[in-house]
């Protein structure tokens, strides 16, 4: 019987849950519902609660979507529309987890030095190519006011 430990005697600790203060965190706490025990105890009600948090959550998605293209935070209230679904479902909770890792592995990354002096040099060259190409256009073209066009 394999206990997790390599020594004979040992003691196998498990790290799924842990408590601080009989307070789980919140990367270790469990995936399910969320709703009060009231809710849970019964069948009916549960499923209407459900029902409602999916409506509520996707509202905000909806209205997340529609601020993409148009002025607002748009991913912001996305993100917070997912987040009133991970109060009842566990494939939202799972999307969450792995966003907030991504973002969190993302932030880290940038701020290394190497990175960031890579990403300045880069973007300079790119504000660099633009200057050129937006001279030779000017250059080859001209300035053309809307106002002042003649009429043909």
């Amino acid at each position: 019987m394999n206990t997790g430990s390599n020594e004979s005697g040992g003691v196998a600790v498990t790290t799924d849950e842990t408590e601080v203060d009989g307070v789980k965190g919140d990367s270790e706490q469990g995936l399910g519902s969320r709703a009060p025990e009231f809710i849970k105890a019964r069948r009916v009600l549960h499923l209407s609660w459900q029902v409602g948090v999916f409506i509520i959550g996707l509202a905000i998605v909806v209205a997340g979507i529609i601020m993409l293209p148009l002025p607002g935070p748009g991913w912001v209230v996305i993100f917070g529309g997912m987040a009133v679904w991970a109060t009842e479902f566990v494939w939202a909770q799972l999307v969450l987890r792995w966003t907030k890792r991504k973002v969190t592995e993302a932030a880290q990354k940038a701020l290394d030095p190497k990175v960031r002096r890579r990403n300045i040099i880069l973007t300079s060259i790119g504000l660099v190519i633009i200057a050129v190409l937006v001279g030779v256009y000017v250059w080859k073209f001209g300035i053309v006011m809307p106002w002042k066009i003649k009429d043909q």
